[in-house]
């Protein structure tokens, strides 16, 4: 039995719109990825114990892309500048204009520096083990990625990610 004559114009365009679905979707999540929102694993002992060293995976937001709006004390994502293709996450605790205190590995001061214009400070949580802009200076705002969010997964330890500055009482 022939089929009727509106079967096959659908019959025939499944297949163009098999790809054009396909397509959309591709398009759809590069662009998702790109400009809103990705996850990443974390690895390394630099963000302890905020992150932990392995297993964690955290979502960054690509709003803040180049620097926009980020502050300090939050958490942002970039390229490395010691590791090409790598991309660290570590906490800004100094925005141009800022006075940051260069200090060893003890948290000893040694000498004062001011954040120059489009740069920011940053260093990770555990300074022991950290790469950071102690080593590297201060850090373009153009590099950033995003910032991160939220902690996801493990699922037992899902949370939002606040500022993490505490104040430290001096004597």
């Amino acid at each position: 039995m022939p089929l009727p004559q509106f079967l096959k114009h659908r019959h025939a365009s499944a297949p163009l719109l098999i790809l054009s679905t396909t397509l959309k979707t591709f398009f759809f999540t590069h662009l998702f990825l790109t400009h809103i929102y990705t996850l990443k694993a974390t690895r390394g002992p630099s963000m302890l114990p905020t992150l932990e060293v392995f297993g964690d995976s955290v979502l960054i937001s690509r709003y803040f892309r180049r620097g926009r709006d980020v502050k300090v004390g939050d958490v942002v994502s970039f390229d490395s500048v010691v590791v090409a293709g790598e991309e660290v996450i570590k906490r800004v605790v100094g925005m141009q204009g800022d006075f940051v205190v260069l200090q060893d590995e003890a948290g000893r001061g040694e000498k004062m520096l001011q954040v120059p214009e489009g740069h920011c400070w940053v260093v990770g949580d555990n300074l022991s083990a950290s790469r950071d802009s102690r080593h590297f200076g201060p850090m373009p705002m153009a590099v950033i990625k995003g910032k991160v969010v939220a902690k996801v997964f493990p699922w037992s330890e899902r949370r939002w990610m606040a500022d993490g500055l505490r104040l430290v009482e001096t004597y």
